[in-house]
């Protein structure tokens, strides 16, 4: 089952990678503020975008038009060790990227379960509708926090849903995950997918190849026709 919405781009070298994709985001970026006078930038965790953050920090943009925003975040104070708050702000807000505003998830005065509707309400105010969002994939097809076979992606999946945000308790892997949603994720202008290695080429593969949903969250992006998904791989 191949999705005609996905196109895949692949680099010999992870610079050559990092160069395109930061040039391209960058285009994206200043097109939203042409038009709108402002732009906003969803970002997933990880340690593979980190060399991604370090090239876009240095872009030459107009970075105070620009809000930076989550794909997903683990219910911890920003910071923890495992804050992608903490990941994004010391990787990307920084340099010409630290003008940025920022706009995390977390809410440290109520549970991830009561925090929905919070997180929804704060990033429709902040940071919608998403001009890039940028996702990663896991070795188990996992993308933000859409974990395989979960309890809450019935809810997650709902393409007619308003709601940006859902709450995840993840079986294989630690804390407690709040995640936009599918319906979120697909609203966005520009989504792009990077993911490295032999080993998640072929997670991709299988994916394409499939279409349960529930077995690899991954499929719920890359088999659908609202919005083109721009791969990039080495």
């Amino acid at each position: 089952m191949m999705s005609n919405n996905v196109n895949f781009h692949t680099f010999e070298t992870q610079a050559d990678l990092i160069d395109e994709l930061s040039q391209s985001i960058a285009r994206q970026l200043q097109g939203a503020i042409d038009k709108n006078g402002k732009a906003s930038l969803l970002v997933s965790g990880g340690r593979t975008p980190q060399p991604l953050f370090e090239t876009l920090r240095q872009m030459d943009l107009a970075w105070e038009k620009v809000s930076i925003g989550l794909c997903d975040e683990r219910w911890v104070p920003s910071s923890h060790e495992d804050s992608n708050e903490k990941l994004v702000k010391t990787y990307l807000l920084q340099a010409h990227a630290g003008k940025a505003e920022f706009v995390g998830m977390y809410h440290d005065d109520m549970p991830v379960d009561e925090a929905e509707k919070a997180c929804t309400a704060k990033i429709k105010e902040t940071l919608f509708p998403f001009d890039v969002v940028i996702l990663g994939m896991g070795n188990d097809a996992h993308t933000a926090s859409l974990f395989p076979k979960n309890v809450k992606l019935k809810k997650a999946f709902d393409i007619d849903s308003q709601e940006l945000c859902v709450a995840m308790k993840p079986k294989n892997a630690p804390h407690m995950r709040m995640s936009l949603t599918r319906s979120a994720i697909l609203s966005a202008k520009h989504l792009y997918l990077h993911f490295e290695g032999k080993e998640k080429l072929g997670v991709y593969q299988e994916a394409l190849e499939g279409d349960d949903m529930y077995a690899m969250p991954i499929r719920s992006v890359l088999h659908q026709n609202i919005t083109e998904v721009e791969v990039y791989y080495r």
